[in-house]
């Protein structure tokens, strides 16, 4: 019975191998997705290769005792046997030759299913070691997060923190900017009550200063008479304090002092009034002020931006405006030499410049922006603007200083209320632009000069043409030559771009003199209140004083 089981082992010992070795080559695909499984099931095949090993063993013994017989019968001399069991002898052999075979390949796979097994064991704990530090790799990570996760939970409380006092700061600031709303309200009120009773005080003012003007002309009326017959070498002097003194004009014949006065040309210059004293103005950004009698320098302003293009003094002197190409008028205290005042408002340069007559507050400036501005100078601000279509070149008060006159590139002169600013009266004076406007002592003619190279006078009252001047070789130089009237209203005198100066008589209408000094084109004229000298001034900027 024994020998039957083991025989049957023995024939089972191919399909044994068989399963074996698909187990193995299954456990090879999945040994990588449960490493312990796999040890495991890699004992369980050494020990059955163990075990077919051993029933090898028991077979080869049992086929040695199962043949013996056979051998021994072999060797008998039966001679009808002898054929049969050598046959059968050579079948058991060729039999037991492939379990050799087989026993050897066998050992093969077996050999080499260890060295995989090993492999595979090796390539397990690779596995195992990397899987450990990927381990520890978490654990540091799970480490930093909770970390991480503590810092959010501080940061989301200091920002909960950061905006509850920021929604305290907004509260804080809606009250502050409630209260700020009261205040400026109040400001408003206080400042609208501040400028009421300040225009009440200006009408009380006026009223003040018209009754004293109502005065003084009564006073210069009564005294008319008296002044006409005060004549004393020729100079008539009037009694009232603070009264022009004028004499009879006098034709230049020669130039007394020549001046280089400005870099880059002189486009304005003015006597002060009651003096000999001219200021000068140019293109070098600078306001000087000349001692005619000497020629010398007495003072220089500094301080303004911009060419100067016009100049106007007040009537007591104490202060200079000068109208200059950065769009801005500055007033200089002539006491101190220091700028008292900027006018801003201008968008483009400012060409002409005017003191009201009657009183030294008002202050009229034109731009070639096309507006004429109205200043007060106590207050150094705007009162007033007025628009046209044409660019101003040239303007000025009349004698009471309720008008003003301007002079524009389309060739009119405009007469414009000043209170309002409402155009009173328009003439058309000249075919090409006007460049001057001179207005007479009475304040009754106004001159005007044009780039048509003509000067004709008109009366104010009715816009009617009283004359005109000019000369063959008479040539207006710029858009704001100025030419200019005598202190005794009898002569007019105008420069040209051949460098040459005409002189006028009013009463003929004929040239009187040609006065030849400058070498560049003349750009001003201007005649001293006093009767004499006349001073010209040029693009070079040179000045020369005629007597």
């Amino acid at each position: 019975m024994n020998d039957t089981n083991e025989s049957r082992e023995w024939h089972d010992f191919p399909a044994l191998v068989l399963c074996f070795y698909s187990r193995c080559c299954v456990l090879r695909v999945d040994r990588s997705r449960n490493s312990e499984e796999y040890i495991a099931m890699e004992e369980i095949a050494l020990e059955a290769i163990k075990h077919a090993l051993k029933s090898l063993r028991k077979r080869h013994l049992l086929e040695e005792g199962a043949h013996l017989p056979a051998f021994t019968a072999l060797s008998r001399p039966l001679i009808h046997q002898g054929s049969e069991w050598k046959e059968k002898a050579e079948n058991l052999e060729v039999e037991l030759q492939q379990c050799y075979k087989a026993q050897s390949r066998l050992s093969e796979q077996l050999v080499v299913e260890v060295a995989e097994s090993r492999a595979s064991k090796a390539l397990v704990q690779e596995k195992e070691a990397i899987i450990t530090d990927l381990q520890n790799e978490l654990s540091k990570a799970r480490d930093e997060c909770s970390s991480l996760n503590a810092l959010l939970e501080k940061k989301n409380k200091a920002l909960e923190l950061v905006i509850s006092e920021h929604q305290d700061i907004k509260a804080k600031l809606e009250e502050m900017t409630e209260k700020a709303d009261k205040a400026e309200a109040e400001n408003k009120m206080l400042v609208d009550r501040w400028m009421l009773q300040k225009m009440q005080d200006a009408e009380r003012l006026n009223e003040a200063n018209s009754l004293y003007e109502e005065m003084l002309d009564k006073l210069k009326a009564s005294s008319i008479e008296q002044l006409a017959r005060q004549q004393v070498d020729g100079v008539v002097r009037r009694s009232e304090v603070g009264a022009e003194y004028y004499a009879e004009s006098t034709i230049p014949t020669s130039c007394k002092q020549r001046i280089t006065a400005h870099e880059g040309g002189c486009a304005s210059i003015m006597f002060e009034y009651n003096s000999s004293t001219l200021v000068s103005g140019g293109q070098d950004q600078t306001i000087k002020v000349w001692d005619t009698n000497t020629g010398s320098l007495s003072n220089t302003l500094y301080g303004g931006l911009g060419s100067v293009l016009d100049l106007s003094i007040t009537h007591d002197n104490r202060s200079i405006i000068a109208a200059t190409s950065s769009n801005n008028l500055y007033v200089w205290d002539v006491g101190t030499g220091r700028i008292r005042h900027t006018l801003t408002g201008h968008k483009d340069k400012v060409c002409a410049v005017d003191v009201g007559k009657c009183s030294s507050r008002h202050v009229a400036s034109a731009a070639y922006d096309r507006t004429i501005k109205v200043w007060d100078l106590m207050k150094g601000y705007c009162m007033n603007t007025i628009l046209f279509h044409s660019n101003c070149n040239s303007l000025c008060f009349s004698q009471d200083g309720q008008t003003i006159c301007s002079g524009h590139v389309d060739g009119n002169i405009r007469l414009w209320d000043f209170q309002t600013g409402k155009l009173v009266s328009e003439v058309a004076a000249h075919s090409q632009a006007v460049t001057s406007m001179s207005l007479s002592r009475n304040g009754n003619l106004i001159l005007t000069s044009g780039r048509d190279n003509l000067h004709n006078l008109f009366d104010i009252r009715t816009l009617e043409l009283c004359g005109t001047f000019k000369a063959s070789g008479n040539r207006i130089a710029s858009n704001w030559s100025r030419s200019c009237l005598s202190a005794d209203d009898s002569c007019v005198s105008a420069g040209s771009a051949d460098g040459s100066i005409h002189v006028w008589s009013i009463s003929n209408g004929k040239m009187v003199s040609t006065l030849k000094e400058h070498s560049a084109p003349v750009l001003c004229c201007t005649w001293s209140g006093l009767g004499k000298p006349l001073a010209t001034s040029d693009k070079s900027g040179i000045i020369c004083i005629w007597s």
